[in-house]
């Protein structure tokens, strides 16, 4: 597994690195093909350390991340969330997990039974009207309603856009490509 580290005002030092490198190259029991870990740290905060570790392989993602006052704590936390997901979603995923994957027992998840396993459901359908607006329109629509989301089409390209509050405060835009 390729492994990527970013760092973002927080100094990594070799026995963090290798620690992860290590614990990571323990997920290469599920690819067949090769796999790519990003991880990315920085301090978000008074004492507040966030890792966030996402996974791709054959157009699989899993993603977690976690935030303490202890950076080599975040790993710990992350890596048996990233594997129930694996474990979680491996009928989905079918052929693009590496054959006999799951004949031994998990690496760091406890082990649970599928029946366990919290299906979420959907509870509440909503609809509304979709308006037709820029991205900063969208933006101030956005903030008026104080919510942490809002769909609209874009005026520029016509493509029915997802704009959202990232945790750092800023915004992101999700548009589709097709």
């Amino acid at each position: 597994m390729r492994i990527e580290i970013l760092s973002k005002n927080y100094r990594l030092d070799d026995g963090l690195k290798n620690l992860i490198n290590k614990k990571l190259g323990k997920f290469d029991k599920y690819f067949d093909n090769e796999a790519y870990a990003k991880v990315k740290l920085r301090i978000s905060g008074n004492n507040a350390y966030t890792m966030e570790v996402s996974i791709d392989a054959d157009n699989l993602s899993v993603r977690s991340s976690a935030t303490s006052d202890k950076m080599n704590e975040n790993i710990d936390t992350i890596l048996p969330r990233l594997e129930r997901q694996i474990v979680k979603y491996r009928d989905k995923f079918g052929s693009r997990i590496k054959k006999g994957a799951f004949d031994t027992p998990a690496i760091y998840s406890e082990s649970e039974s599928e029946e366990e396993v919290d299906k979420g459901k959907i509870v509440k359908v909503k609809k509304f009207e979709i308006s037709v607006t820029s991205v900063e329109n969208a933006v101030e629509e956005m903030e008026f309603l104080n919510h942490n989301f809002y769909i609209f089409v874009n005026g520029d390209n016509n493509k029915v856009c997802v704009l959202y509050k990232r945790n750092d405060g800023d915004y992101g835009l999700i548009e589709p490509e097709y």
